[in-house]
């Protein structure tokens, strides 16, 4: 099976630690930058790495973005007009999925209408999901499905503890429904699907799909 590919323009932080990560998945990356120190940075750590600028658009076109299965614009705020400017030309290129960063509202709202499929504000989520994160304790990590749903690990609220997921009803009472549990056995820690007729014990940790803000209820135990 033929390994995945991606093309990430823009080597700041996010762009990076993006293409490290997804190599460390498998994936064959391109990186691209036009500051070298950044290209010499990443090149042991990706498949190819170029130092360009992605906004010319002959340089562009030969990093063949129509044959990427991912091609991501990580410039973000460092040049607005760059980063719109690129994601316009990816599409245009044939590009199949185009992810773009954006750092405010206006931004992710100009990159949609050149065409992004997707557009992340990392800061922004980021942010998001630390202040729950300090607000209510119980909660370990979140992560959005898109706009309308997070996944969310949190410990078990007291008041669920000795409880069936069958008698607690979380679904109907709070809008969570719990997917996974992170649970301890023979002192391991094991990911596992719930049984709805199990007890929730005390060092259980949930794992919930729901909308934005529901565990919130669920953990200030208001519907």
């Amino acid at each position: 099976m033929a390994r995945k590919q991606a093309l990430i323009i823009g080597l700041g932080q996010f762009g990076m630690t993006l293409a490290r990560s997804l190599t460390e998945r498998g994936v064959e990356v391109m990186a691209v930058d036009r500051l070298r120190e950044r290209v010499q940075a990443v090149s042991s750590l990706v498949s190819e790495a170029a130092c360009f600028d992605a906004s010319e658009e002959a340089a562009l076109l030969k990093t063949a973005p129509r044959n990427r299965d991912l091609c991501v614009c990580a410039i973000g705020d460092e040049s607005r007009e760059a980063a719109i400017l690129v994601t316009a030309l990816l599409r245009q290129m044939g590009a199949q999925y185009v992810v773009s960063r954006a750092t405010d509202d206006l931004m992710e709202r100009i990159l949609r209408l050149v065409g992004a499929h997707d557009v992340v504000n990392p800061e922004r989520a980021f942010g998001e999901r630390l202040a729950n994160r300090l607000v209510f304790q119980g909660i370990i990590d979140e992560l959005p499905l898109g706009r309308d749903l997070v996944i969310t690990e949190v410990r078990a609220p007291v008041e669920l503890i000795g409880r069936s997921l069958m008698e607690l009803e979380l679904p109907r009472r709070f809008g969570v429904t719990v997917v996974a549990l992170r649970r301890v056995v023979d002192g391991r820690g094991q990911v596992m699907m719930p049984d709805p007729r199990d007890p929730v014990r005390p060092d259980d940790v949930l794992i919930v799909v729901s909308r934005p803000g529901a565990v919130s209820g669920l953990l200030e135990g208001q519907p």
